[in-house]
């Protein structure tokens, strides 16, 4: 491995800000597999590949979606994590469908405004007690059937060898490496060590990442499972960092932390069977809302265009309602008492009775008893991934490091990045405002508290069998993402590859805007004059895509599932072929 002294390494990053291709990778159109023996849809070629292999071996879903999710930390390291958390649905063919829910803690240290004043997101005290590995070994433990190290030596494999970077991890390397306080900041210097570009100033697709420290890592966890993170050497690796930087994860918050097997959300949409991540993700609660507020509209297809103008005014309100209930409710069940009426149908209908087709509701009105301070942030970071295996057993994941290669922070050593989830928390007690912070009680910090999230894995059945697995990274986006894939694929009976490949928008309550992705030519002038005529916020923003939808649709007379791989951010969908 090549070693740097501190001059030297600050000259190469300080000429990384005048050089290189910086451009994101063009459009290109999605990526399209079919057939009848296990579907693997990723943000990775590599990783996708990876997961077939274990289905043509004679292992399930789980066990795929397990060597996926540990090989995209190797090939998709923003996102793909050891250092963070998530929500992994699993629908046995002969069971009911459940989540696997491994979102990360809040250290025992913290208190309810502990970060009101805090505005480093890259530090050691944003860091949330990781869930990734505790929630694939209580995966493994509850359905797996290959043997578990099994599953992690890809990514032994992967990491020690290295890997040939495409363009979209080249063009992410470069972003996050382009960034002054990552060029300087000795924090960083760890991240600087393991993702700089190998002997010039900036990476190109071709070029080779390895990583023997993340090597070495999975091979604890592969020998000595979960425990060999929470409790052995690698647990003592992440709380020396902890020293280092002044955090607050200490070895006995490592211990404590347990994954959580639960039920999933279940309701009947449009004669489906839909099947949501529970709290503390926010996901299935407030697509479930979006869902049924549509449907008590009774909204038809448009033959003219993909969307119309009536569609997206109505969708548009139906976010703005929906996001004003999650900030009122939602939290970690475990320590809010969660009003029951957000789950009911009568809820939904009624918010839906209180939308003007004619004109858009602006959301102070909506505020309620919510205080809002007229002067939050979730990173477009994620990451989600699909698998069904030849007996209909599907999983719908998704994971996070929070921000984009979370915290910048690699334990030393480790080879591995942690997460910035804290920034999840309503960091403000009772401050509300039109910038979209939100202070609501449900959502405070609190230690061992679960922070909200907005990833939304989800299943739906029709006749006992899977029938879609749908998810996209995205942040607060990812709520309206899944929502926009549903209503074109269940109500407009549209393909999952136009529903994946289509336009798509957004409102989160506040700010009070609609964002518009730019580089697709969303909307005709027409539409875009006609929204603006309701009263709706438009804005396009600068090469915008929301969200990476990496979905799978099963045929169910034929059995043949067609897995799609969103374009936005690059992805692969393989097929088993025995």
């Amino acid at each position: 491995m090549r070693t740097l002294t501190v001059v030297v390494l600050i000259g190469w990053t300080s000429s990384l800000l005048a050089a290189g291709p910086f451009e994101r990778p063009a459009r290109t159109p999605v990526v399209t597999a079919a057939g009848r023996q296990g579907m693997v849809v990723s943000n990775c070629d590599i990783a996708s590949q990876v997961g077939v292999e274990v289905l043509a071996e004679g292992g399930n879903a789980v066990d795929a979606a397990i060597a996926v999710g540990f090989a995209l930390t190797v090939t998709w390291p923003e996102a793909g994590n050891i250092g963070g958390g998530g929500f992994m649905m699993v629908a046995p063919s002969d069971r009911d469908v459940v989540c696997i829910e491994y979102r990360e803690t809040a250290p025992d240290a913290v208190e309810a405004d502990s970060l009101s004043k805090w505005t480093n997101r890259r530090h050691e005290r944003m860091v949330g007690v990781p869930g990734t590995v505790r929630g694939f070994w209580l995966a493994h433990q509850r359905y797996g059937t290959l043997p578990w190290k099994r599953l992690v030596e890809p990514a032994i494999k992967l990491a020690s060898e290295g890997i040939e970077a495409d363009e979209f991890l080249a063009w992410t390397l470069n972003g996050i490496l382009r960034q002054e306080d990552i060029q300087t900041d000795p924090r960083y210097a760890e991240f600087r060590r393991v993702f700089g570009p190998p002997d010039k100033q900036y990476w190109t697709a071709g070029d080779r990442l390895v990583q023997p420290d993340l090597g070495k890592t999975f091979t604890l966890i592969a020998e000595r499972g979960a425990d060999a993170f929470y409790e052995g050497p690698i647990a003592e690796q992440i709380v020396a960092q902890m020293k280092r930087g002044d955090g607050w994860i200490t070895l006995e918050d490592l211990k404590s932390y347990r994954a959580n097997h639960r039920p999933a959300i279940h309701a009947q949409i449009k004669g489906y069977d839909f099947y949501g991540a529970p709290l503390p993700s926010s996901g299935g609660t407030t697509v479930l809302m979006e869902l049924r507020m549509l449907e008590t509209l009774g909204v038809q297809k448009s033959p003219d265009y993909f969307w119309s103008m009536e569609h997206i005014h109505l969708m548009t309100e139906i976010m703005k309602r929906a996001f004003r209930e999650r900030a009122a409710y939602l939290g970690d069940a475990d320590f809010v008492d969660i009003n029951p009426v957000v789950w009911s149908r009568d809820h939904a209908a009624q918010l839906a009775q209180s939308i003007d087709p004619e004109q858009a509701t602006p959301s102070i009105e909506l505020a309620g008893d919510i205080p809002v301070t007229r002067e939050l942030y979730e990173s477009p970071q994620t990451t989600h991934f699909s698998v069904i295996d030849e007996n209909g057993m599907g999983v719908s994941n998704t994971y996070t490091l929070e921000a984009s290669y979370g915290s910048c922070v690699v334990v030393k050593g480790a080879g591995f990045l942690l997460n910035n989830e804290m920034g999840d928390f309503n960091p403000i007690p009772g401050r509300t405002d039109t910038e979209g912070r939100i202070g609501t009680q449900p959502n405070l910090m609190a230690p061992g508290k679960r922070m909200l999230s907005s990833q939304s894995p989800v299943i739906i059945k029709q006749d006992g069998k899977v029938k879609l697995l749908v998810g996209s990274p995205g942040g607060r986006t990812i709520i309206n993402t899944v929502f926009e894939i549903l209503v074109q694929t269940l109500f407009f009976e549209r393909s999952l590859e136009d529903a994946v490949n289509g336009p798509r928008f957004h409102h989160q309550w506040f700010p009070d805007i609609l964002h518009l992705e730019s580089d697709l030519s969303l909307l005709p002038e027409d539409v875009q004059e006609g929204l603006k005529q309701r009263g709706q916020n438009l804005s396009v923003r600068e090469s915008a895509r929301q969200g990476s939808a990496h979905c799978i649709e099963v045929d169910l007379k034929s059995g043949v599932a067609t897995g799609v791989a969103d374009w936005r951010r690059g992805g692969a969908a393989i097929a088993v072929k025995k």
